[in-house]
Protein backbone atom coordinates (compact mmCIF):
# COMPACT_ATOMS: atom_id res chain seq x y z
CA UNK A 1 0.00 0.00 0.00
CA UNK A 2 0.86 3.56 -0.39
CA UNK A 3 1.69 3.69 3.43
CA UNK A 4 4.52 1.96 3.68
CA UNK A 5 7.36 4.45 2.27
CA UNK A 6 10.28 5.02 4.15
CA UNK A 7 13.22 6.57 4.14
CA UNK A 8 14.62 4.44 1.03
CA UNK A 9 13.43 5.22 -2.21
CA UNK A 10 10.38 3.73 -3.30
CA UNK A 11 8.93 3.51 -7.13
CA UNK A 12 6.01 5.25 -7.00
CA UNK A 13 5.37 3.72 -10.16
CA UNK A 14 4.97 0.33 -9.38
CA UNK A 15 1.37 -0.44 -10.68
CA UNK A 16 1.24 -4.07 -9.10
CA UNK A 17 2.24 -2.89 -5.74
CA UNK A 18 -0.05 0.19 -5.99
CA UNK A 19 -2.99 -2.14 -6.85
CA UNK A 20 -1.87 -4.64 -4.64
CA UNK A 21 -2.03 -7.57 -6.51
CA UNK A 22 0.45 -10.10 -7.43
CA UNK A 23 2.24 -9.93 -10.41
CA UNK A 24 0.12 -12.83 -12.56
CA UNK A 25 -3.03 -11.22 -11.34
CA UNK A 26 -5.88 -12.34 -13.27
CA UNK A 27 -8.20 -9.78 -14.77
CA UNK A 28 -10.86 -10.27 -12.09
CA UNK A 29 -8.46 -9.56 -9.27
CA UNK A 30 -7.08 -6.61 -11.00
CA UNK A 31 -10.68 -5.40 -11.20
CA UNK A 32 -11.85 -6.28 -7.76
CA UNK A 33 -8.75 -4.61 -6.28
CA UNK A 34 -9.38 -1.53 -8.55
CA UNK A 35 -12.70 -1.04 -7.25
CA UNK A 36 -12.30 -1.47 -3.46
CA UNK A 37 -8.77 1.23 -3.55
CA UNK A 38 -11.30 3.02 -6.09
CA UNK A 39 -14.17 3.25 -3.09
CA UNK A 40 -11.24 4.04 -0.21
CA UNK A 41 -9.42 7.00 -2.54
CA UNK A 42 -12.66 8.39 -3.53
CA UNK A 43 -12.10 12.41 -3.70
CA UNK A 44 -16.27 12.46 -2.79
CA UNK A 45 -15.72 10.51 0.25
CA UNK A 46 -13.64 13.65 1.65
CA UNK A 47 -14.46 16.82 3.21
CA UNK A 48 -10.96 18.26 4.40
CA UNK A 49 -9.64 19.90 1.93
CA UNK A 50 -6.27 18.58 2.09
CA UNK A 51 -7.41 14.94 2.33
CA UNK A 52 -9.67 15.77 -0.39
CA UNK A 53 -6.10 16.86 -2.51
CA UNK A 54 -4.53 13.89 -1.52
CA UNK A 55 -7.50 11.78 -2.05
CA UNK A 56 -7.67 12.71 -5.70
CA UNK A 57 -3.79 12.19 -6.21
CA UNK A 58 -4.23 8.63 -4.99
CA UNK A 59 -7.16 7.89 -7.15
CA UNK A 60 -5.67 9.29 -10.33
CA UNK A 61 -2.52 7.01 -9.44
CA UNK A 62 -4.81 3.50 -8.89
CA UNK A 63 -7.01 4.24 -12.06
CA UNK A 64 -3.32 4.86 -14.45
CA UNK A 65 -2.25 1.50 -13.15
CA UNK A 66 -5.29 -0.25 -14.02
CA UNK A 67 -5.52 1.73 -17.10
CA UNK A 68 -1.88 -0.10 -17.64
CA UNK A 69 -2.70 -3.30 -16.27
CA UNK A 70 -6.23 -4.09 -17.81
CA UNK A 71 -4.82 -3.61 -21.52
CA UNK A 72 -3.06 -6.63 -22.36
CA UNK A 73 -0.11 -5.39 -24.72
CA UNK A 74 0.35 -2.35 -22.33
CA UNK A 75 0.52 -4.97 -19.25
CA UNK A 76 3.40 -6.93 -21.14
CA UNK A 77 5.37 -3.38 -22.63
CA UNK A 78 5.52 -2.82 -18.72
CA UNK A 79 6.28 -6.19 -17.56
CA UNK A 80 9.33 -6.13 -19.35
CA UNK A 81 10.99 -2.85 -19.71
CA UNK A 82 8.47 -1.05 -16.54
CA UNK A 83 7.05 2.63 -17.14
CA UNK A 84 10.18 3.92 -19.55
CA UNK A 85 8.81 0.88 -21.76
CA UNK A 86 5.29 2.94 -22.41
CA UNK A 87 7.05 5.99 -22.77
CA UNK A 88 9.11 5.20 -26.24
CA UNK A 89 7.73 6.77 -29.23
CA UNK A 90 5.94 4.55 -31.99
CA UNK A 91 4.01 1.60 -30.17
CA UNK A 92 1.04 3.34 -31.57
CA UNK A 93 1.79 1.65 -34.97
CA UNK A 94 2.75 -1.99 -33.69
CA UNK A 95 0.37 -4.94 -34.31
CA UNK A 96 -1.57 -5.23 -30.69
CA UNK A 97 -1.41 -9.25 -29.25
CA UNK A 98 1.82 -9.63 -29.73
CA UNK A 99 4.20 -12.13 -27.77
CA UNK A 100 6.83 -10.52 -25.34
CA UNK A 101 9.41 -12.20 -27.64
CA UNK A 102 8.43 -9.68 -29.98
CA UNK A 103 7.33 -7.06 -28.01
CA UNK A 104 11.29 -7.20 -27.03
CA UNK A 105 12.62 -6.89 -30.75
CA UNK A 106 10.31 -3.76 -31.45
CA UNK A 107 11.23 -1.95 -28.61
CA UNK A 108 14.84 -2.76 -29.19
CA UNK A 109 14.38 -1.95 -33.01
CA UNK A 110 12.90 1.71 -32.13
CA UNK A 111 15.81 2.17 -29.61
CA UNK A 112 18.23 2.16 -32.47
CA UNK A 113 15.99 4.00 -34.47
CA UNK A 114 16.28 7.06 -32.19
CA UNK A 115 19.62 6.15 -31.14
CA UNK A 116 20.74 6.85 -34.68
CA UNK A 117 18.52 9.91 -35.21
CA UNK A 118 21.00 11.13 -32.27
CA UNK A 119 24.06 10.20 -33.87
CA UNK A 120 23.01 12.00 -36.59
CA UNK A 121 22.78 15.23 -35.26
CA UNK A 122 26.48 14.64 -33.34
CA UNK A 123 30.26 13.84 -34.29
CA UNK A 124 30.67 9.69 -34.13
CA UNK A 125 34.35 9.32 -33.72
CA UNK A 126 35.93 6.03 -33.82
CA UNK A 127 39.50 5.57 -33.73
CA UNK A 128 41.81 2.02 -33.50
CA UNK A 129 45.58 1.29 -31.93
CA UNK A 130 47.48 -1.26 -32.81
CA UNK A 131 50.47 -2.38 -30.50
CA UNK A 132 52.16 -5.40 -32.27
CA UNK A 133 54.93 -7.38 -29.59
CA UNK A 134 58.28 -9.47 -30.88
CA UNK A 135 57.89 -12.38 -27.51
CA UNK A 136 59.79 -15.02 -29.67
CA UNK A 137 62.90 -14.57 -27.60
CA UNK A 138 60.51 -16.20 -24.81
CA UNK A 139 60.65 -19.53 -26.52
CA UNK A 140 63.07 -20.06 -28.95
CA UNK A 141 66.13 -19.04 -26.85
CA UNK A 142 66.12 -22.82 -25.45
CA UNK A 143 67.10 -23.95 -29.06
CA UNK A 144 70.23 -25.27 -29.06
CA UNK A 145 71.50 -23.09 -31.78
CA UNK A 146 70.18 -20.34 -29.82
CA UNK A 147 72.32 -21.11 -27.22
CA UNK A 148 75.33 -20.33 -28.98
CA UNK A 149 74.49 -17.04 -30.01
CA UNK A 150 76.07 -14.04 -27.50
CA UNK A 151 73.47 -11.57 -25.85
CA UNK A 152 73.00 -13.29 -23.15
CA UNK A 153 70.16 -14.70 -20.89
CA UNK A 154 67.19 -12.09 -20.04
CA UNK A 155 65.05 -12.79 -22.68
CA UNK A 156 64.47 -9.37 -24.99
CA UNK A 157 60.57 -8.49 -25.71
CA UNK A 158 60.05 -5.46 -27.64
CA UNK A 159 57.76 -3.75 -30.18
CA UNK A 160 58.41 -3.87 -33.42
CA UNK A 161 55.10 -2.47 -35.30
CA UNK A 162 52.25 0.19 -34.27
CA UNK A 163 49.21 1.22 -35.92
CA UNK A 164 47.10 4.31 -35.13
CA UNK A 165 44.11 5.41 -36.89
CA UNK A 166 41.32 7.87 -36.05
CA UNK A 167 38.10 8.91 -37.77
CA UNK A 168 35.49 11.42 -37.00
CA UNK A 169 31.69 12.18 -38.79
CA UNK A 170 30.28 15.46 -38.89
CA UNK A 171 26.77 15.63 -40.50
CA UNK A 172 26.65 18.76 -42.67
CA UNK A 173 22.92 18.46 -43.46
CA UNK A 174 20.46 16.00 -43.03
CA UNK A 175 21.70 13.81 -45.93
CA UNK A 176 25.24 14.97 -46.30
CA UNK A 177 28.07 13.87 -44.04
CA UNK A 178 31.56 14.51 -44.04
CA UNK A 179 34.25 11.55 -42.59
CA UNK A 180 37.86 13.18 -41.79
CA UNK A 181 40.16 9.97 -41.04
CA UNK A 182 43.87 9.85 -40.89
CA UNK A 183 46.45 7.25 -39.40
CA UNK A 184 50.00 6.63 -38.86
CA UNK A 185 51.89 3.35 -39.14
CA UNK A 186 55.41 2.14 -38.36
CA UNK A 187 57.13 -1.08 -38.56
CA UNK A 188 60.77 -1.71 -37.91
CA UNK A 189 61.70 1.53 -37.79
CA UNK A 190 60.13 2.67 -41.15
CA UNK A 191 57.02 4.30 -41.00
CA UNK A 192 54.50 7.26 -42.21
CA UNK A 193 51.14 8.32 -42.26
CA UNK A 194 47.89 9.13 -44.69
CA UNK A 195 44.54 11.25 -44.22
CA UNK A 196 41.71 10.94 -45.79
CA UNK A 197 38.51 12.99 -46.36
CA UNK A 198 35.52 11.75 -47.81
CA UNK A 199 31.95 13.44 -48.33
CA UNK A 200 29.13 10.89 -48.25
CA UNK A 201 25.46 11.87 -49.69
CA UNK A 202 22.12 9.93 -49.12
CA UNK A 203 20.74 10.18 -52.84
CA UNK A 204 17.30 8.00 -51.59
CA UNK A 205 15.84 5.52 -49.26
CA UNK A 206 18.00 3.11 -51.13
CA UNK A 207 21.49 4.47 -51.74
CA UNK A 208 24.34 6.82 -51.19
CA UNK A 209 27.52 7.54 -52.97
CA UNK A 210 30.64 9.01 -51.32
CA UNK A 211 33.43 10.80 -52.90
CA UNK A 212 36.90 10.29 -51.10
CA UNK A 213 40.29 12.41 -51.49
CA UNK A 214 43.41 11.28 -49.33
CA UNK A 215 47.21 11.74 -49.22
CA UNK A 216 50.37 10.09 -47.82
CA UNK A 217 53.84 9.23 -47.56
CA UNK A 218 53.53 5.89 -48.46
CA UNK A 219 51.44 5.42 -51.33
CA UNK A 220 51.10 8.91 -52.88
CA UNK A 221 47.64 11.10 -53.70
CA UNK A 222 44.34 8.65 -53.65
CA UNK A 223 41.15 9.69 -55.31
CA UNK A 224 38.36 7.07 -55.06
CA UNK A 225 34.48 6.65 -54.89
CA UNK A 226 31.70 4.32 -53.53
CA UNK A 227 28.30 3.44 -54.23
CA UNK A 228 25.81 1.72 -51.74
CA UNK A 229 22.85 0.19 -53.66
CA UNK A 230 19.41 -1.41 -52.07
CA UNK A 231 18.12 -3.72 -55.80
CA UNK A 232 15.30 -5.47 -53.66
CA UNK A 233 14.66 -5.35 -50.25
CA UNK A 234 16.57 -8.34 -49.22
CA UNK A 235 19.54 -7.48 -51.57
CA UNK A 236 21.83 -5.03 -52.18
CA UNK A 237 25.41 -4.19 -54.08
CA UNK A 238 28.41 -1.50 -53.07
CA UNK A 239 30.81 -0.60 -55.82
CA UNK A 240 34.11 0.60 -55.06
CA UNK A 241 36.87 2.20 -57.30
CA UNK A 242 40.30 4.19 -56.63
CA UNK A 243 42.80 5.54 -58.24
CA UNK A 244 46.17 5.44 -56.54
CA UNK A 245 48.93 7.62 -57.57
CA UNK A 246 53.03 7.14 -56.58
CA UNK A 247 55.95 7.08 -58.45
CA UNK A 248 55.35 4.08 -60.11
CA UNK A 249 52.87 5.65 -61.81
CA UNK A 250 48.82 5.20 -61.40
CA UNK A 251 47.50 2.23 -60.02
CA UNK A 252 44.03 1.83 -60.77
CA UNK A 253 41.61 -0.27 -58.20
CA UNK A 254 37.83 -2.04 -58.22
CA UNK A 255 36.01 -3.91 -55.64
CA UNK A 256 32.36 -4.76 -56.41
CA UNK A 257 30.32 -6.62 -53.31
CA UNK A 258 26.75 -8.25 -54.15
CA UNK A 259 24.95 -9.73 -51.21
CA UNK A 260 21.79 -10.75 -50.66
CA UNK A 261 19.43 -12.09 -47.07
CA UNK A 262 19.26 -16.10 -47.52
CA UNK A 263 16.99 -16.27 -44.65
CA UNK A 264 15.96 -14.33 -41.69
CA UNK A 265 19.22 -14.96 -40.05
CA UNK A 266 21.50 -15.75 -42.96
CA UNK A 267 23.74 -13.39 -45.46
CA UNK A 268 24.78 -14.61 -48.67
CA UNK A 269 28.23 -12.22 -50.03
CA UNK A 270 29.72 -12.57 -53.55
CA UNK A 271 32.93 -10.48 -54.01
CA UNK A 272 35.54 -9.33 -56.84
CA UNK A 273 38.39 -7.40 -56.91
CA UNK A 274 40.44 -5.88 -59.73
CA UNK A 275 43.98 -4.34 -58.87
CA UNK A 276 47.15 -5.14 -57.16
CA UNK A 277 45.93 -7.86 -55.64
CA UNK A 278 43.05 -9.59 -57.91
CA UNK A 279 40.61 -11.95 -55.75
CA UNK A 280 37.24 -13.40 -56.25
CA UNK A 281 35.32 -14.21 -52.81
CA UNK A 282 32.53 -16.02 -51.95
CA UNK A 283 31.25 -15.70 -48.46
CA UNK A 284 28.04 -17.19 -46.06
CA UNK A 285 27.13 -15.40 -42.74
CA UNK A 286 24.71 -16.54 -39.99
CA UNK A 287 23.70 -14.57 -37.01
CA UNK A 288 21.50 -15.82 -34.36
CA UNK A 289 20.80 -15.46 -30.70
CA UNK A 290 23.30 -17.88 -29.67
CA UNK A 291 25.97 -18.49 -32.22
CA UNK A 292 27.52 -16.52 -35.11
CA UNK A 293 28.76 -18.50 -38.27
CA UNK A 294 31.55 -17.43 -41.41
CA UNK A 295 32.29 -19.94 -44.51
CA UNK A 296 34.45 -17.83 -47.11
CA UNK A 297 36.32 -19.39 -49.91
CA UNK A 298 38.57 -17.37 -52.24
CA UNK A 299 40.47 -17.66 -55.38
CA UNK A 300 42.91 -14.92 -56.08
CA UNK A 301 46.22 -13.70 -56.42
CA UNK A 302 48.66 -14.13 -54.58
CA UNK A 303 46.31 -15.65 -51.79
CA UNK A 304 43.48 -18.30 -52.44
CA UNK A 305 42.30 -19.69 -49.26
CA UNK A 306 39.37 -20.81 -47.64
CA UNK A 307 37.96 -20.12 -44.00
CA UNK A 308 35.45 -21.57 -41.36
CA UNK A 309 34.75 -19.89 -38.15
CA UNK A 310 32.03 -20.72 -35.17
CA UNK A 311 31.02 -18.48 -32.08
CA UNK A 312 29.02 -19.82 -29.18
CA UNK A 313 27.08 -16.80 -27.60
CA UNK A 314 26.23 -17.55 -23.79
CA UNK A 315 23.29 -15.49 -22.70
CA UNK A 316 24.71 -14.29 -19.37
CA UNK A 317 24.77 -10.74 -18.58
CA UNK A 318 28.61 -10.47 -19.22
CA UNK A 319 28.21 -11.72 -22.92
CA UNK A 320 30.48 -14.12 -22.91
CA UNK A 321 31.76 -15.60 -26.30
CA UNK A 322 34.22 -18.20 -27.36
CA UNK A 323 35.62 -18.66 -30.66
CA UNK A 324 37.14 -20.75 -33.03
CA UNK A 325 38.43 -20.65 -36.87
CA UNK A 326 39.95 -22.34 -39.29
CA UNK A 327 41.85 -21.05 -42.51
CA UNK A 328 43.95 -22.55 -45.25
CA UNK A 329 45.80 -22.10 -48.65
CA UNK A 330 48.53 -21.32 -50.36
CA UNK A 331 49.92 -19.65 -47.08
CA UNK A 332 49.72 -22.15 -44.81
CA UNK A 333 47.02 -23.41 -42.38
CA UNK A 334 46.05 -21.03 -39.16
CA UNK A 335 44.05 -22.34 -36.44
CA UNK A 336 42.64 -19.77 -33.77
CA UNK A 337 40.51 -19.85 -30.68
CA UNK A 338 39.49 -17.81 -28.04
CA UNK A 339 37.03 -15.92 -25.66
CA UNK A 340 35.66 -12.19 -25.10
CA UNK A 341 33.41 -11.22 -22.27
CA UNK A 342 32.07 -7.66 -21.32
CA UNK A 343 34.28 -6.52 -18.48
CA UNK A 344 32.55 -3.07 -18.05
CA UNK A 345 29.29 -1.56 -19.04
CA UNK A 346 30.95 0.13 -22.37
CA UNK A 347 34.36 -2.41 -22.39
CA UNK A 348 34.74 -5.74 -24.20
CA UNK A 349 37.68 -7.52 -23.62
CA UNK A 350 39.35 -10.47 -25.98
CA UNK A 351 41.98 -13.02 -26.54
CA UNK A 352 42.73 -15.09 -29.32
CA UNK A 353 45.39 -17.73 -29.41
CA UNK A 354 46.48 -18.35 -33.30
CA UNK A 355 48.38 -21.48 -34.09
CA UNK A 356 50.16 -22.06 -37.71
CA UNK A 357 52.27 -23.38 -40.12
CA UNK A 358 54.68 -21.60 -41.14
CA UNK A 359 53.49 -18.47 -39.06
CA UNK A 360 54.16 -19.80 -35.46
CA UNK A 361 52.11 -18.84 -32.66
CA UNK A 362 50.61 -15.95 -31.79
CA UNK A 363 48.68 -14.63 -28.96
CA UNK A 364 46.37 -11.64 -29.97
CA UNK A 365 44.58 -9.10 -27.09
CA UNK A 366 41.61 -7.34 -28.08
CA UNK A 367 39.73 -4.51 -25.73
CA UNK A 368 36.65 -2.67 -27.20
CA UNK A 369 36.14 0.49 -25.05
CA UNK A 370 33.09 2.34 -26.66
CA UNK A 371 34.49 3.36 -30.25
CA UNK A 372 37.68 3.08 -29.79
CA UNK A 373 39.71 -0.23 -30.11
CA UNK A 374 42.85 -1.39 -28.36
CA UNK A 375 45.21 -4.58 -30.52
CA UNK A 376 47.87 -5.70 -29.31
CA UNK A 377 49.23 -9.05 -31.28
CA UNK A 378 51.93 -10.54 -29.65
CA UNK A 379 53.86 -13.21 -31.75
CA UNK A 380 55.83 -15.35 -29.34
CA UNK A 381 57.50 -17.78 -31.99
CA UNK A 382 58.37 -19.20 -35.26
CA UNK A 383 58.30 -22.65 -34.37
CA UNK A 384 54.98 -25.34 -33.23
CA UNK A 385 55.80 -25.29 -29.71
CA UNK A 386 53.45 -27.17 -27.44
CA UNK A 387 54.91 -25.04 -24.59
CA UNK A 388 53.83 -21.56 -26.27
CA UNK A 389 50.19 -23.14 -27.09
CA UNK A 390 50.06 -23.97 -23.69
CA UNK A 391 51.06 -20.95 -22.02
CA UNK A 392 49.44 -18.72 -24.73
CA UNK A 393 45.93 -20.07 -23.69
CA UNK A 394 46.71 -20.47 -20.05
CA UNK A 395 48.18 -17.14 -18.76
CA UNK A 396 45.47 -14.97 -20.32
CA UNK A 397 42.86 -16.82 -18.38
CA UNK A 398 44.70 -17.13 -15.12
CA UNK A 399 45.61 -13.09 -15.62
CA UNK A 400 42.08 -12.23 -15.91
CA UNK A 401 40.64 -14.31 -13.29
CA UNK A 402 43.17 -12.24 -11.36
CA UNK A 403 42.65 -8.61 -12.44
CA UNK A 404 38.58 -9.57 -12.27
CA UNK A 405 39.09 -10.28 -8.58
CA UNK A 406 41.76 -7.94 -7.66
CA UNK A 407 40.78 -4.74 -9.55
CA UNK A 408 37.40 -5.09 -12.25
CA UNK A 409 35.03 -6.36 -9.35
CA UNK A 410 36.35 -3.67 -6.62
CA UNK A 411 36.18 -1.02 -8.62
CA UNK A 412 32.54 -1.68 -10.31
CA UNK A 413 31.47 -2.66 -6.76
CA UNK A 414 32.81 0.53 -5.96
CA UNK A 415 31.18 2.43 -8.85
CA UNK A 416 27.99 0.80 -8.32
CA UNK A 417 27.98 2.44 -4.19
CA UNK A 418 28.85 5.73 -5.51
CA UNK A 419 26.23 5.24 -7.83
CA UNK A 420 23.36 4.37 -5.83
CA UNK A 421 24.82 6.86 -2.93
CA UNK A 422 24.44 9.57 -5.70
CA UNK A 423 21.14 8.51 -6.37
CA UNK A 424 19.49 8.71 -2.86
CA UNK A 425 21.52 12.15 -2.74
CA UNK A 426 19.36 13.46 -5.43
CA UNK A 427 16.11 11.50 -4.76
CA UNK A 428 16.25 12.88 -1.44
CA UNK A 429 13.40 15.26 -2.31
CA UNK A 430 11.57 12.78 -3.88
CA UNK A 431 11.30 10.31 -1.02
CA UNK A 432 10.13 13.18 1.14
CA UNK A 433 7.50 14.15 -1.10
CA UNK A 434 6.67 10.31 -1.23
CA UNK A 435 6.49 10.03 2.49
CA UNK A 436 3.94 12.90 2.84
CA UNK A 437 2.11 10.95 0.72
CA UNK A 438 2.04 7.99 2.07
CA UNK A 439 1.18 9.32 5.42
CA UNK A 440 -1.99 11.25 3.63
CA UNK A 441 -2.45 7.81 2.40
CA UNK A 442 -2.86 6.20 6.20
CA UNK A 443 -5.10 9.31 7.40
CA UNK A 444 -7.57 8.38 4.63
CA UNK A 445 -7.73 4.71 5.84
CA UNK A 446 -8.24 5.99 9.27
CA UNK A 447 -12.33 5.66 8.58
CA UNK A 448 -12.28 2.63 6.59
CA UNK A 449 -10.05 1.00 9.34
CA UNK A 450 -12.40 1.59 12.05
CA UNK A 451 -15.46 0.13 10.47
CA UNK A 452 -13.33 -2.96 9.76
CA UNK A 453 -11.70 -3.07 13.62
CA UNK A 454 -15.90 -2.91 14.25
CA UNK A 455 -16.92 -5.94 12.05
CA UNK A 456 -14.01 -7.97 13.11
CA UNK A 457 -15.17 -7.31 16.57
CA UNK A 458 -18.18 -8.53 16.03
CA UNK A 459 -17.07 -11.87 14.47
CA UNK A 460 -14.13 -12.22 16.79
CA UNK A 461 -11.94 -12.22 14.24
CA UNK A 462 -8.59 -10.38 13.41
CA UNK A 463 -7.45 -7.57 14.64
CA UNK A 464 -3.60 -6.05 14.65
CA UNK A 465 -2.50 -4.28 17.17
CA UNK A 466 1.26 -3.55 15.91
CA UNK A 467 3.12 -3.68 12.95
CA UNK A 468 6.39 -2.71 11.87
CA UNK A 469 8.37 -2.89 8.64
CA UNK A 470 12.03 -1.96 7.95
CA UNK A 471 15.72 -2.71 9.06
CA UNK A 472 15.96 -4.21 12.17
CA UNK A 473 19.61 -3.60 14.08
CA UNK A 474 19.25 -6.94 16.12
CA UNK A 475 23.20 -8.25 16.06
CA UNK A 476 25.30 -6.26 18.44
CA UNK A 477 28.45 -5.69 16.26
CA UNK A 478 25.74 -3.24 14.23
CA UNK A 479 24.19 -1.05 16.78
CA UNK A 480 26.14 1.70 15.32
CA UNK A 481 23.78 1.18 12.71
CA UNK A 482 20.31 3.35 12.33
CA UNK A 483 17.08 0.88 12.69
CA UNK A 484 14.69 2.13 9.82
CA UNK A 485 11.74 1.12 10.74
CA UNK A 486 8.03 2.36 9.95
CA UNK A 487 4.28 1.75 11.18
CA UNK A 488 2.22 -0.14 8.98
CA UNK A 489 -0.32 -0.79 11.63
CA UNK A 490 -3.34 0.95 9.73
CA UNK A 491 -2.21 0.25 5.79
CA UNK A 492 -2.31 -3.85 7.32
CA UNK A 493 -5.55 -3.35 8.77
CA UNK A 494 -7.31 -2.26 6.14
CA UNK A 495 -5.88 -5.14 3.77
CA UNK A 496 -8.04 -7.24 6.74
CA UNK A 497 -10.77 -9.22 5.22
CA UNK A 498 -13.23 -11.85 6.50
CA UNK A 499 -9.91 -12.12 9.31
CA UNK A 500 -7.50 -12.92 6.88
CA UNK A 501 -4.30 -11.01 5.67
CA UNK A 502 -3.01 -11.65 2.35
CA UNK A 503 -0.11 -9.95 1.67
CA UNK A 504 0.79 -10.43 -2.38
CA UNK A 505 3.97 -10.80 -3.45
CA UNK A 506 5.19 -7.00 -4.82
CA UNK A 507 8.01 -4.76 -3.80
CA UNK A 508 8.65 -3.43 -0.46
CA UNK A 509 6.18 -0.92 -0.84
CA UNK A 510 3.57 -3.58 -0.08
CA UNK A 511 5.68 -5.27 1.97
CA UNK A 512 7.01 -7.56 -0.63
CA UNK A 513 8.65 -10.74 -0.62
CA UNK A 514 5.89 -12.05 1.79
CA UNK A 515 3.29 -14.12 1.01
CA UNK A 516 1.27 -14.71 4.51
CA UNK A 517 -2.47 -15.64 5.57
CA UNK A 518 -3.12 -15.22 9.21
CA UNK A 519 -6.39 -16.26 10.16
CA UNK A 520 -8.71 -16.46 12.64
CA UNK A 521 -7.13 -16.54 16.64
CA UNK A 522 -3.29 -16.73 15.07
CA UNK A 523 -0.54 -15.05 16.26
CA UNK A 524 2.75 -14.53 13.84
CA UNK A 525 5.25 -12.54 14.91
CA UNK A 526 8.71 -11.85 13.08
CA UNK A 527 8.66 -13.70 9.51
CA UNK A 528 10.30 -13.91 6.34
CA UNK A 529 13.41 -11.96 6.49
CA UNK A 530 13.98 -10.65 3.12
CA UNK A 531 17.81 -12.05 1.58
CA UNK A 532 20.82 -10.18 2.71
CA UNK A 533 18.87 -6.86 4.38
CA UNK A 534 17.91 -7.95 7.72
CA UNK A 535 14.43 -6.44 7.24
CA UNK A 536 11.34 -8.56 8.38
CA UNK A 537 8.10 -7.82 9.47
CA UNK A 538 6.76 -7.77 13.13
CA UNK A 539 2.81 -8.44 13.45
CA UNK A 540 1.29 -8.47 17.24
CA UNK A 541 -2.23 -9.48 16.41
CA UNK A 542 -5.23 -9.94 18.92
CA UNK A 543 -8.46 -11.57 18.90
CA UNK A 544 -10.95 -10.13 21.08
Amino acid sequence: MAAAFGDEEIDNDDYYSLLNVRREATQDELKASYRRLCMLYHPDKHRDPELKHQAERLFNLVHQAYEVLSDPQSRAIYDIYGKRGLEVEGWEVVERKRTPAEIREEFERLQREREERRLQQRTNPKGTISVGVDATDLFDRYDEEYEDMPGGGFPQIEINRMHISQSIEAPLTSRDTAILSGSLSTQNGNGGGTINLALRRVTSSKGWGEVELGAGDLHGPLFGMKIFRNLTPRCFVTTQCGLQFSSRGIRPGLTTVLARHLDKNTMGYLQWRWGTQSAMNTSIVRDTKTSHFTFALQLGIPHSFMMLSYQYKFQDEDQTRLKGSVKTGFFGTVVEYGAERKISQHSILGATVSVGVPQGVSLKIKLNRASQTYFFPIHLTDQLLPSAVFYATVAPILFYLAMHRLIIKPYLNAQKEHELEKQRENSATDIAKKKQESEAAVRLMQESVRRIIEAEEARMGLIIVNAWYGKFVTDNSKKHERAKVIDVTVPLQCLVKDSKLILTEASKVSLGSMTPVLERKRVSKCFTSLEESYTRCCLETQSP
